[in-house]
């Protein structure tokens, strides 16, 4: 057996493309690097741009962002503490990608979802 082409790794649950391709594709990350995009924000003006998002996800999300090194946080010593959060250069090589999946989902949004109204599940799914 030779070896696996690389497109196949991401098969292999111990592949590092894999590892980081789920951490991308979570529901959120990418909306919160689209919303920080080359602006520093705090964290309740993310909340408040990113309506649909609960506090304790934003904060989950941001966290994992920041472990990855795509976002950086920068805490302030005022009273109340004032904490900003903007995109490290890792964060900014992922985007400008991302920038094309953007816009192939706008381009093809509604292809998508006549697919979804018009599709009817046939009988032989429900075996599986």
């Amino acid at each position: 057996m030779g070896k696996r082409k690389p497109e196949f790794e991401a098969l292999n649950r111990n592949c590092p493309i894999r590892d980081v391709l789920d951490r991308l594709g979570d529901r959120w990350t990418v909306l919160v690097l689209m919303t920080l995009g080359e602006q520093t924000l705090r964290f309740s003006a993310l909340r408040r741009e990113i309506e649909d998002i609960s506090p304790r996800m934003l904060a989950q999300t941001l966290r994992h962002l920041e472990k990855d090194g795509l976002v950086s946080r920068q805490v302030y010593p005022t009273v109340p503490p004032r904490v900003e959060y903007r995109m490290t250069p890792l964060g900014h090589s992922f985007f400008d990608p991302l920038q094309h999946l953007i816009q192939w989902a706008d381009e093809h949004h509604e292809q998508v979802r006549q697919a979804r109204e018009a599709y009817v599940a046939p009988e032989s799914h429900e075996a599986l």
